[in-house]
């Protein structure tokens, strides 16, 4: 872990960081919720003990602060590294529970900061698809899902957002006033012990089934 990642942790373990953390959530409800008149179904699903991999459907950069709503513990993530070239940001950031990683070659450093993580019992988001995808169909679902709740016995919690994309798509600078409807669906337990790699595929599968699942409730929700 380099001298960034540790700062990082270090702001985020301390106290006041989860009071930046509720107080930026307070505001994104206040203020984002009314504006896009957000819908919410399943919150109860994230309202467990443990660690747990909040697994959504990634359409625009408006899903990780409007997810901030589902859950009534922080949500960790995985932040590219270059977001936390300003000190200050880099701080707010961390602040809010993200963790910088590097692009490139930092898969498995990324798994492994992601598995301490898991392992102190957070709660952390983990787009399933992996980078922002388009349109109404869960694309492929990577083995990165599995292979942590398979080293961590973390649930896994998929999560349908419809309405972002609609509202702020890639290259859009104003949000439009769109509904958006987020549903969480039950905890997917994975099985004891280690999984094999056949497992883990079949693990990811029942994944993107049950994201696709909770996808299309959300999108009637949305209207």
């Amino acid at each position: 872990m380099d001298d960034l990642q540790q700062r990082a942790q270090r702001i985020a373990a301390k106290r006041s960081s989860m009071w930046v953390y509720r107080s930026v959530r307070r505001t994104i409800m206040t203020v984002l919720y009314p504006y896009f008149r957000v819908r919410r179904r399943g919150r109860e699903y994230l309202d467990i003990e443990g660690p747990v991999i909040v697994a959504p459907v990634h359409r625009s950069n408006l899903d990780t602060p409007l997810l901030s709503g589902m859950s009534r513990r922080r949500l960790r993530a995985l932040s590219k590294e270059s977001l936390f070239s300003n000190r200050y940001f880099g701080a707010f950031l961390a602040a809010l529970g993200a963790f910088p990683v590097r692009r490139g070659a930092a898969d498995r450093e990324a798994m492994r900061e992601a598995v301490k993580m898991l392992e102190a019992g957070e709660q952390m988001v983990v787009f399933p698809e992996g980078t922002r995808q388009s349109g109404t169909q869960v694309g492929e679902v990577f083995d990165g899902v599995s292979y942590l709740a398979s080293r961590t016995g973390a649930a896994v919690v998929p999560i349908g957002i419809a309405g972002t994309e609609a509202a702020m798509s890639t290259g859009t600078r104003m949000p439009r006033p769109v509904r958006v409807a987020m549903v969480a669906g039950p905890p997917i337990r994975p099985p004891d012990g280690r999984m094999t790699r056949p497992q883990m595929s079949r693990f990811s599968e029942m994944v993107r089934e049950r994201l696709q699942d909770v996808f299309e409730e959300a999108q009637a929700l949305a209207g």
